[in-house]
Parts: C-alpha cells; structure tokens; sequence
C-alpha cells in the first residue's frame, strides 16, 4: 500500500492484541526475510526482529508486550504499534482489537483450473537441459548453412501490406500468449497463481504475466520463471530453423518459415530493454539481490535531477540506505533507465509515430478515393490493425491507471 494507504490505519494503543492474516516467509539474505501474503501477492523484505514481531503477535501478545520483549531480547527498541500499522495497510492485518479491518481480496488467477501436479514437469531440471541442446542442434546447422538465417524481407511476402501486418500480427499474438504463458505455468508448478493481462511499457503495447509469489520460491524455480518465455521463444526459433533445413529454397514452406523463425526472435531484442522491466530486467534483480530495482532507480535518478537545479537537494538521497552492493546495482540502473526510456521517446516521436501516421493516412486517402476492392480492402485492413492497436494501447494504459484509483478508493472506503 501507498503511505497515503498507511494514513488511513488506526495505531494500536498499548495493550492491544491484533489478529494476522495467513502469511509466508523465506529466510533471504543474511538477517533478512521475504514474508508476504500469496493470496494477495503483497510481499516485502523484513529483517529477523520483525519476523519475531510476528511470532509474537501471532501467538496473542499485546503490542506493549511484544515491544517488552523484543527491547529485552535484542537491547534496541522496536516500536512494535509503528510496525503494526505498516502491517496493516500491507493487508497484513486482519483485526486491530476489535476493529476488523478490510481485506482487498485475492486477484484473478488466469486458468484457475490448472493445478500445480498439471504442469510439476515444467521446473524438472532436465528441461533447460532440453532447451539447451535444441538450441545448441540449430546453431550447429547454422553455422554450416548460414544462408538459412532470415532477413527482413522474407517477411514481407505479399505485395499487400495489410495480408502482411494482418498475419504478422496473428502469428507475432499467438507467439505472445505461449509465451506468457509459458511464465504462467512455470509461476503455477512453483505454486504461484499467475495472471495474464495486457499492459503498456513507454509506448509498447505488452502482454505481461503477474507472478507475484515467486519471491517466496528457490533462486533456481525464481529464475526459471523469468527466463520461462525467453527460453520458448529460443527453442520455437530452433525447431523452426531445423525445420526450414529440411525443406527445398525458394517452395512456400521455406518462405513460411523463415517468416516464422523472425517472429520468434524479434520479441528478444525488447527483452534488453531492461529499463521497461522485461524479463531480463527481473532476473537482473534477483541476481544483484535488490528489492525494487526500478523504484529505487527511478527515485535515485530523480535526486539527482533536484541535485542538479540550483538550490536543489544536497542530502546522501534514496539510495544511500541500501547496502553497498545494492547501492551499486541501483546507481547504475538508474543511467540506464534514464538514458533507455529517452532514447525510446526519442523514437517513438522520430520514427514510429510518423511512420504509423504517414500509413495511416495513405489507407484513408485509398479509401476515400477508392480504386478497386482489393485497394479498399486493404487499406481498411491497415486502419484496422494498426489504428486497433495503438487505441488498444490508450485503453489498456487507461484501464490500468483508473484500476489503481479504484483499488485505493476501495480501501479508504473499507478502513473508515
């Protein structure tokens, strides 16, 4: 919750008992632990006196009490009615005396009927092994026949734009939701819900899997889950190159499925974009052990912004309470996030919007003027896709920022 969220909980007087929710932990780094609630997917780093704390209040003890035994147990004061209080508004509370307080409800799961015991195959440690050998089968024949790597053109096979961006679009989707899903099962075999949703990045229109939960599962299921639909666009692009071997140069399946082959590999490019939290992105994370790498990054960089205009701020900033390694990972992050997200406005002002209006306005000049059906017929194709997507984007960011506002509303309503 937000610290405007926090404003709204009651603080506990002294002699208070309060009555927790069901939440998970895993011990982290040294003197720290991930606890959270899987069915809200709410989780945080805590250190071990807070982890005690919640053994404590579990266990019945009053908020005094508990701060008591905390100050005798380490010799530092705990303030234990503070903690409560974040507690709650992280959800974690369920009754404050007797005040119960609101619950904001379990997400939605996308297909609640597969179960972990449907897909436990997908964390086996074979199956990067699998991966791997497919992968290393296609670079082998790559490298003896190097004439079977696509280039651009094949994927423009039609003289119709409209049959090449309706297609593409189909298969560049279809391709998308596999592998969406392929984090989705590898979230659910760990035990995590999962939900696929659309969802926006700077100008990119994304589909994007929330597997919040994960945190609590082994570094290897973690990263397995990230790496989860990196690995099936790999292993789609290395059948599909075997499979190209097989068949005669210049026949209809040799065009197919070079076109093919490049929309499995042009979705990895985005995924170095790290500044718009891809896949990567998480990965880096875990690796680097920091808890918010893009919101600590983009708190670090906006210090240094106010830093940088006269009579600006001249603090340590966000970033000087992280431990060193972190600080570290942060601190570069935040030149990459920066530099990353302007050069990608850059574009979109440079480049993609004024290819997409100058297409745009070509199919509706076609389509006023006429000139036949087949010119019509693709020009109200090209509005179609491409006008249909860019207004899928403003709804979906939209939706998502109106979202957000709800889900606050809702919790001040229910914590009054």
């Amino acid at each position: 919750m937000t610290e405007a969220l926090r404003d709204e909980v009651p603080v506990p007087p002294p002699g208070t008992r309060v009555r927790l929710r069901d939440l998970a932990l895993r011990e982290d780094r040294e003197g720290e632990w991930i606890v959270g609630r899987m069915a809200t997917r709410t989780f945080v780093a805590m250190p071990g006196e807070g982890v005690r704390a919640l053994a404590l209040l579990r266990a019945g003890t009053p908020v005094d009490e508990a701060a008591r035994i905390l100050r005798e147990e380490t010799g530092e004061d705990f303030d234990v009615a503070d903690f409560v209080t974040d507690l709650a508004a992280l959800g974690f509370v369920a009754r404050v005396g007797e005040r119960e307080l609101p619950d904001a409800g379990a997400p939605r799961a996308s297909l609640p009927w597969l179960r972990p015991a449907h897909v436990r195959l997908a964390l086996h440690p074979a199956l990067p092994v699998l991966v791997g050998v497919l992968l290393a089968a296609a670079l082998v024949v790559l490298v003896r026949r190097p004439e079977l790597l696509p280039g651009y053109r094949d994927l423009l096979w039609s003289p119709h734009g409209s049959v090449v961006l309706l297609t593409g679009a189909a298969a560049g989707w279809a391709l998308l939701f596999a592998h969406e899903l392929a984090h989705l099962v590898t979230a659910r075999a760990a035990g995590v819900p999962g939900h696929v949703r659309l969802g926006t990045r700077l100008q990119f229109l994304v589909m994007q899997t929330d597997i919040s939960g994960i945190e609590l599962a082994p570094r290897r299921h973690r990263l397995t889950a990230y790496l989860a639909g990196i690995a099936l666009n790999l292993s789609c692009a290395s059948a599909l190159l075997l499979a190209r071997a097989t068949t005669a140069p210049g026949t209809a399946p040799h065009r197919f499925l070079a076109a093919a082959l490049l929309i499995a590999l042009l979705p990895l490019p985005f995924q170095l974009m790290v500044f718009t939290r891809t896949d990567v992105y998480f990965v880096l994370q875990d690796l680097t052990g920091c808890r918010n790498l893009y919101g600590d990054g983009l708190a670090h960089a906006r210090h240094v912004l106010r830093r940088l205009r006269p009579g600006g701020d001249r603090g340590p900033g966000p970033s000087a309470r992280l431990p060193a390694r972190e600080r570290r990972a942060v601190r570069v992050y935040s030149v990459v996030l920066v530099l990353g997200t302007a050069l990608c406005l850059c574009f979109l002002a440079a480049v993609t919007l004024p290819a997409d209006l100058t297409l745009l306005a070509h199919a509706a000049r076609d389509l006023v003027r006429g000139g036949g059906a087949a010119r019509i017929a693709d020009a109200a194709l090209v509005l179609t896709v491409l006008g249909g997507i860019n207004v899928l984007w403003a709804v979906t960011w939209w939706r998502g920022r109106r979202a957000r506002r709800r889900d606050r509303e809702r919790w001040r309503e229910g914590a009054r």
